[in-house]
């Protein structure tokens, strides 16, 4: 992962995201990202991919990582949400890592904090697939509704959002640093190994910048 200053990676933030765009551009139609020198204390290992408390799908032990900024109510996130999924599971080595940004109003703020305080009771992945997988524009009642009929106790749900208000709040605010610094205007914005994806691919699409981001791992 470019940007990352762990571990004899790439020193500065600069120069990482000049490689990223080189990389992008032999992708094939990928956008370079911005270079900003003050962000390199954003976009460390640790903080990008390695956030304790931003949610994984897929497998843990992947062999590769895609970083998913979406907000639950952008259209683009839900229509492209169940093919990544069926891509990384046919995939099988990939680590689907899942950055709640919410940048589309103040209920879009409720269903990212409500999904992180349902972590707290092993029901992130349920909230998060019961919100994506509606048509229609979320409403607080809505979002109440969806995660109670997934399992969620939302009487719990209640008092972890007040008891870890902190703790959610400084998630939303790491994920948006990340977004801003990697120049991302919107959601859903990817990252697939080293390439930076502001947008939707097709299935074919992620499956080929998979393989070139592993080519590139390699090299």
């Amino acid at each position: 992962m470019a940007g990352f200053r762990n571990k004899g990676l790439v020193a500065t933030r600069r120069a990482a995201l000049a490689w990223i765009g080189a990389g992008a551009l032999a992708a094939g139609g990928i956008t370079s990202a911005r270079a900003a020198a003050d962000d390199d204390e954003v976009l460390t290992e640790a903080k990008v991919l390695r956030d304790p408390d931003v949610p994984v799908a897929g497998n843990p032990d992947g062999n590769i990582s895609i970083i998913e900024w979406s907000d639950y109510n952008c259209p683009y996130c839900r229509k492209l949400e169940p093919e990544l999924r069926q891509v990384v599971q046919d995939d099988g080595k990939v680590r689907l890592v899942m950055k709640d940004w919410p940048v589309l109003g103040p209920v879009s703020v409720t269903a990212a904090r409500t999904a992180l305080a349902a972590k707290f009771q092993g029901k992130y992945h349920q909230a998060h697939d019961a919100m994506m997988g509606v048509s229609s524009r979320l409403t607080e009642p809505r979002i109440n509704e969806l995660l109670a009929a997934a399992g969620v106790d939302m009487d719990r749900l209640k008092r972890d959002l007040t008891d870890h208000a902190k703790d959610i709040d400084a998630v939303l605010k790491r994920n948006n640093e990340q977004a801003e610094a990697f120049g991302f205007r919107g959601t859903p914005s990817f990252i697939v190994g080293k390439y930076r994806v502001p947008g939707v691919l097709s299935m074919t699409e992620f499956e080929q910048v998979i393989a070139d981001a592993r080519k590139a791992k390699m090299n």
